[in-house]
């Protein structure tokens, strides 16, 4: 489980991010706890920062070290 605060990083697409809170979602029937995670994107020279919400499953702990 991961804490508020924790950096994490998205084992599919390799997104950084900060987690932010929790939240949850129900699909087929199934009540499924989710990560909001803050991501920033520099792409393009522009920052863009914006909020994912998903599976806890999808991400994992990431160190700057």
């Amino acid at each position: 489980m991961f804490t508020l605060e924790d950096n994490v990083i998205n084992q599919k697409t390799g997104q950084l991010g900060k987690v932010i809170g929790y939240g949850h979602q129900i699909v087929n029937n199934v009540y499924t706890v989710t990560l909001k995670v803050l991501v920033s994107d520099n792409g393009n020279s522009r920052k863009r920062v914006y909020v994912v919400e998903d599976k806890i499953s999808a991400w994992s702990p990431w160190s700057m070290a």
